[in-house]
């Protein structure tokens, strides 16, 4: 029998589960009980030091009398949002001296200054981050609906180290000099790939809303998709989802490792902040362990000793023994194939045939092993039949590590209903 889309599947659930919310235009019915929500997110990474890793961060040490502008674009809607803003990284505070958020015109990174909005923080719009901490905004009344693009601006007025950020955003984010939150349009602005500071939109919706979570690493973080297109697997399942009120976040960090620090700490370690601790969660899909196996002997991790299937499986274990405590559904993806990898660039010794041979041990555990709730065979997706240590080439970036937006497409129609939500 033909497998329907998520869409089709869950549009009865989903309507019980809004409980009258729907949305019309830029509005939404507020419901009876309802819960702030993620409907966007981006894991906040640590920056590096420049000999530590062969990527450069690509942001500047600093930043003073800067406007920050980001576009970001959520996946549920509602009546009312909230913007939460780290300095999870930081050693010193980080004072925001203003910040408004706005709906995008159509001319692109141009504001509609009618739905400009002062944020305020505790009634006030300046506020200060300590180290280590975050700062949710006060409720700002602004109907947004699902998969509506969003502008972010920030103005920093004292001098900010820049040590909590998100390192591939892909959403070029702009800055200039001077305080220039309501401009319509930045003029003259320095273009920024990374995001900084910015963690969380937050959105009312219904209190049994649920959400889905794709914990990975750069494969989920879109590397080697479009820029400021929203080609990632994790947008096109949003998309499928958006209008049945199921937000899908996506906590891939670029460097990403189960086990290990990367760029950015272990899956294992920020599983409770990108995953469990957000509200009203139902499944996580787990992609990671790509660069576990690939990183050591690299020139990321020259000295690092190689990496055993079981000591991945014995990670694994832990994972999912924490989200089922708490009641969450985890997914596993299957590695891909990636023999070939970043071949011609700085990077050497990502791929081995003794790599690629534990990545197969790996996933013939994950789809046999029935530990995890389901499986989503991203593998047998995007491998090559007439070569399956390699990226099949349509789907392949030209790096024949990530797949582009053609395989990430072909990753989302891999997630059925029946793998997602269990029904």
């Amino acid at each position: 029998m033909k497998t329907q889309p998520l869409s089709h599947v869950l549009s009865q659930t989903a309507r019980k589960l809004v409980s009258g919310a729907l949305l019309t235009g830029a509005a939404a019915v507020q419901p009876a009980h309802a819960a702030w929500v993620d409907t966007w997110a981006a894991s906040v990474q640590p920056i590096w030091a420049a000999d530590a890793l062969p990527l450069p961060t690509g942001i500047p040490d600093t930043l003073e009398q800067s406007t920050v502008r980001q576009l970001v674009r959520v996946s549920i809607g509602g009546r009312r949002i909230r913007l939460a803003l780290s300095n999870e990284y930081g050693a010193t505070p980080v004072v925001v001296g203003g910040a408004h958020v706005a709906a995008l015109s159509n001319e692109l990174a141009t504001i509609d200054t009618s739905t400009d909005r002062t944020v305020t923080f505790g009634g006030r719009p300046a506020t200060t981050i300590a180290p280590g901490k975050r700062v949710v905004s006060d409720p700002i009344d602004m109907p947004v609906p699902a998969l509506a693009p969003l502008a972010v601006s920030v103005y920093l007025p004292q001098r900010t180290p820049l040590t909590t950020f998100h390192w591939d955003g892909r959403q070029q984010a702009q800055v200039v000099s001077g305080n220039h939150l309501s401009d319509p349009k930045l003029a003259g602005p320095a273009p920024l790939d990374a995001r900084l500071l910015l963690s969380e939109v937050l959105v009312d919706a219904p209190n049994k809303t649920d959400t889905i979570v794709a914990l990975g690493d750069s494969i989920t973080d879109g590397r080697g998709t479009t820029m400021d297109a929203d080609r990632r697997w994790t947008d096109d399942l949003t998309r499928s989802l958006a209008n049945n009120h199921v937000p899908v976040i996506n906590a891939g960090i670029s460097g990403g490792r189960l086990l290990s620090d990367g760029m950015g700490v272990s899956g294992l370690a920020r599983l409770n902040r990108d995953v469990l601790a957000r509200p009203n969660i139902k499944t996580v899909i787990v992609l990671l362990g790509t660069n576990d196996i690939g990183w050591p002997g690299s020139s990321f991790a020259p000295n690092e000793a190689p990496m055993k299937a079981p000591m991945l499986i014995a990670g694994y274990r832990r994972l999912i023994e924490r989200a089922h405590a708490r009641g969450v559904r985890v997914v596993g993806g299957t590695i891909a194939p990636f023999e070939g990898a970043l071949e011609g660039t700085d990077v050497h010794g990502y791929y081995t045939p003794d790599k690629d041979k534990v990545r197969q041990e790996v996933n013939a555990w994950i789809r046999q092993s029935g530990v995890f709730d389901a499986v989503a065979d991203f593998d047998s997706v995007l491998r090559d039949p007439t070569h399956p240590t390699r990226l099949l080439p349509a789907f392949d970036v030209g790096d024949h590590l990530h797949p582009n937006d053609a395989g990430n497409a072909a990753m989302a129609k891999a997630l059925s209903p029946a793998i997602v939500f269990g029904h």
